[in-house]
């Protein structure tokens, strides 16, 4: 189910957002003409994404440092080993949707 999350104009490119979509927590990175939206806490303790960094298509998690990449969820750095779930993102009329 598509929901409408944010307009494009409130995603600054390169930093994460947190955006609360029913009872998900996620994050959604804009980069240059592409948005992506994965569940924003990390796999490996409980930490927030969103307070993370991203450095070219990678969000690194301000806990314990691991890397996920943004476009397939994979954990490039450990300590975290298991991917986060990504979501298909859809922009339409400079809004931001993504299917939950």
């Amino acid at each position: 189910m598509l929901r409408d999350v944010c307009g494009i104009d409130e995603l600054e490119s390169g930093s994460p957002r947190h955006a609360k979509v029913g009872d998900r927590d996620l994050i959604l990175v804009r980069l240059d003409d592409s948005v992506y939206a994965l569940d924003g806490i990390c796999t490996h303790e409980y930490a927030e994404l969103w307070n993370g960094f991203v450095t070219d298509t990678q969000i690194t998690c301000p806990l314990h440092l691991s890397q996920f990449d943004l476009k397939t969820g994979a954990v490039i750095t450990p300590p975290a080993e298991e991917p986060l779930r990504v979501y298909k993102v859809e922009v339409r009329s400079g809004r931001v949707f993504v299917d939950v």
